[in-house]
C-alpha cells in the first residue's frame, strides 16, 4: 500500500477513535457528575478519590481472583474503576487540573493493573493449575507496561508516539468482561486464554507501531 495511502488510513483511524473517545467522556461525564460533586461535598479531594480507587481495585483484585472468584472480583474492582474518572471530574469542577494529578493518577495505574494480571496469575499458578495462563497473563502485563512507557517515555524526549490498538483503557475493559462472563457463566477457561492471546499480540503491534512512529519522527531530524 502506497505510503501517502497508509497515512490516510491511519489519519482516519486516528480522528475516528479520537470522536468515540469524545463521545464516550461526555456521556460517562453526565453520568458521574453527581457522584463528583458528592464526594466534593463530603470533603474528599480529587487526590484521595484516586487513590480510594486504586486501593479498591488492587483489594478486589488480591482477595478475590486468586481465590478464582472471577464475578465478584470483577464486580468489586469495577465498582472501584469508576474513581479513576470521577477524579478528574472533581477535579475539573474544582478548577484545579494539574500535572501533578495526571502523574499520580498514571502512576496509580500501574499499581491496579499489576493487581489485576498478578491476581489472576497468583490463581492459575495455584489452584487453577495451568502455568501456561500464567505466562500469557505476564506477558500482557509486560507488553501492557511496555506500551505505556514506550508513549511516556517518547513525550519526554519531544516526541508523539500515541495511537495503536491496545490501550490501557481497552485491556482493562476486555480483561474484567470476560473474566466476570467466565465466572458468572462458569465458560471454560480457554474464553479468557483466546482474550489474553489478543490481548497479547495486540499489545505486542502498539509497541511495534509506537516505536516505528518515534523512529520516523527521529530519522527526520
Amino acid at each position: 500500500m502506497p505510503l501517502t495511502l497508509r497515512a490516510g488510513f491511519g489519519h482516519l483511524e486516528s480522528n475516528g477513535r479520537a470522536m468515540l473517545d469524545k463521545y464516550t467522556r461526555v456521556y460517562s461525564t453526565r453520568i458521574l457528575t453527581p457522584a463528583a460533586r458528592g464526594m466534593l461535598r463530603l470533603g474528599l479531594g480529587p487526590d484521595a478519590v484516586t487513590v480510594i480507587g486504586t486501593l479498591g481495585v488492587v483489594a478486589g483484585a488480591l482477595i478475590f481472583y486468586p481465590r478464582g472468584e472471577f464475578l465478584w472480583g470483577t464486580l468489586f474492582i469495577t465498582a472501584f474503576v469508576f474513581f479513576d474518572n470521577i477524579d478528574g471530574i472533581m477535579a475539573r469542577l474544582q478548577g484545579r487540573t494539574s500535572k501533578w494529578g495526571a502523574f499520580l493518577d498514571s502512576t496509580l495505574d500501574r499499581f491496579g493493573d499489576a493487581a489485576i494480571f498478578g491476581g489472576l496469575a497468583m490463581w492459575f499458578a495455584g489452584d487453577g493449575d495451568d502455568l501456561r495462563m500464567v505466562a500469557l497473563l505476564i506477558a500482557c502485563l509486560t507488553l501492557g507496561a511496555v506500551v505505556s512507557y514506550a508513549k511516556a517515555r517518547a513525550e519526554s524526549l519531544g516526541y508523539t508516539a500515541g495511537g495503536g490498538i491496545a490501550e490501557r483503557a481497552d485491556r482493562l475493559v476486555a480483561v474484567l468482561v470476560i473474566t466476570g462472563l467466565v465466572g458468572l457463566f462458569d465458560l471454560p477457561v480457554v474464553v479468557l486464554e483466546v482474550l489474553l492471546w489478543l490481548l497479547a499480540a495486540a499489545s505486542a503491534w502498539t509497541v511495534w507501531h509506537r516505536v516505528r512512529t518515534v523512529w520516523r519522527q527521529a530519522a527526520l531530524e
